[in-house]
């Protein structure tokens, strides 16, 4: 059985999101909510609220135990971004790329059984 949670129009890179991603995707998504909570990191605080929701749907919705929820996938998705400029001397200016990013996580339960 597969839970899902999606947090979208993130304001941060999909770049910087991907490398905290990177380190969590092999652990259980409880070991990955203690990794996150002591990562100094802006990006992991929406990527703990985003595996917390999923574990609380799963939990709520389906009577799932948490032990037994494994991820199954961890996106990163490019959002819209945001073109802003820059003033910069004789009348000019330089673009700036503000980007966002979707968080989409999927867990499964490995176990079958329920709580």
């Amino acid at each position: 059985m597969e839970v899902r949670a999606t947090t979208k129009f993130v304001r941060m890179s999909p770049q910087k999101l991907r490398e905290i991603v990177d380190a969590i995707k092999h652990l259980s998504p409880q070991e990955a909510l203690t990794v996150l909570r002591q990562t100094n990191k802006k990006g992991a605080f929406f990527i703990g609220k985003t595996i917390q929701t999923a574990l609380s749907n799963a939990k709520n919705n389906l009577q799932l135990k948490e032990e037994a929820l494994r991820f199954k996938q961890i996106e990163i998705s490019e959002g819209p971004v945001f073109k802003r400029f820059q003033p910069v001397s004789r009348g000019r200016a330089h673009g700036i790329i503000k980007r966002t990013s979707h968080i989409h996580i999927v867990l499964e339960d490995k176990s079958g059984t329920k709580s």
